[in-house]
């Protein structure tokens, strides 16, 4: 009886240290991501956030993130949410609306739109603000070509060095990588979902109404934040494009590291600025995750 009883304490000894072992090995493909997303993500937010509360005293405190509530730091969170706001609502619907012609499109064609997209949507920084100066300015080739045949865009007021040029710049690189996005969610449209409707007197607007579009709005609605959190992050092309002329949070951060901005003795403001950026962003990743998982169910 004794000998049977410790067989099966070794047995089940060995099989939990099966158990084990193989978890192990289950988890073993992901210890190089955890450490590269440890070392290049976490450690850094963690001591973006340790500095935020460390004052030039070396004493811990939230003076920091209290002015983060005054007029000109709010302005500026605004000022950011606002353009990634409009940029992410321009670019959706115009890359929605080209991703539904790519679906539609030839393979060949297809590849074509696909490729430039992929290279389009990695543009940015200060060669793409000086394209649109070149193009877009005041004296840029397309104005001046537009004052020839009578339309003079800054005679009534337009400017590329505003709020609205800048969504139009974030365009350039937001609209294709909508279509980069969203593409896929436009192939997972069977065409029997489209028989069927036709097959029961449904009109094309119907189908589209009470179909196409429930079906693929969370996709779409992923896509969108998707674009929100790129351009809420974004720098370099606002900073070569307008300066101060637009107060944008990454600007704001910029100016401090760069010293233009006296803060007393609140020399972390940056920090809790970034800190604050890094809650926004986070909020926008917990609704895109939420979105995805109500595409998949759809």
């Amino acid at each position: 009886m004794t000998i049977h009883l410790e067989n099966a304490i070794n047995r089940t000894a060995t099989r939990k240290g099966g158990s084990a072992v193989r978890t192990l090995k289950g988890f073993a493909p992901l210890l190089p991501f955890t450490m590269v997303f440890s070392f290049f993500f976490v450690w850094p937010i963690f001591q973006i956030f340790k500095n935020s509360i460390t004052g030039a005293d070396g004493k811990y405190g939230l003076g920091a993130y209290r002015l983060l509530f005054t007029k000109a730091y709010l302005h500026a969170f605004q000022g950011s949410l606002r353009l990634s706001f409009f940029s992410a609502i321009t670019a959706g619907l115009i890359g929605a609306l080209i991703a539904f012609y790519v679906h539609r499109s030839s393979s060949s064609m297809r590849s074509i739109i696909s490729m430039a997209s992929g290279v389009l949507a990695n543009a940015g920084g200060v060669p793409l603000a000086f394209m649109f100066i070149a193009a877009f300015g005041a004296q840029g080739g397309i104005i001046l070509l537009l004052k020839k045949i009578g339309i003079d865009l800054y005679g009534h007021g337009f400017t590329i060095f505003s709020f609205s040029g800048l969504v139009i710049v974030y365009s350039f690189f937001q609209i294709p990588l909508m279509i980069l996005v969203f593409t896929p969610a436009l192939d997972g449209v069977r065409k029997e979902w489209n028989e069927a409707s036709e097959s029961l007197g449904a009109t094309k607007t119907q189908y589209l109404r009470w179909v196409l579009i429930p079906v693929l709005f969370p996709a779409y609605l992923a896509s969108t934040l998707l674009l929100f959190s790129s351009a809420f992050s974004a720098f370099a092309t606002a900073r070569a494009l307008i300066g101060g002329n637009v107060s944008l949070v990454p600007l704001v951060i910029g100016s401090l590291i760069d010293g233009n901005i006296a803060v007393g003795a609140e020399a972390n403001l940056g920090d809790a600025l970034a800190v604050g950026m890094v809650v926004i962003s986070a909020i926008v990743m917990v609704f895109y995750g939420l979105s995805l998982r109500w595409a998949r169910k759809r």
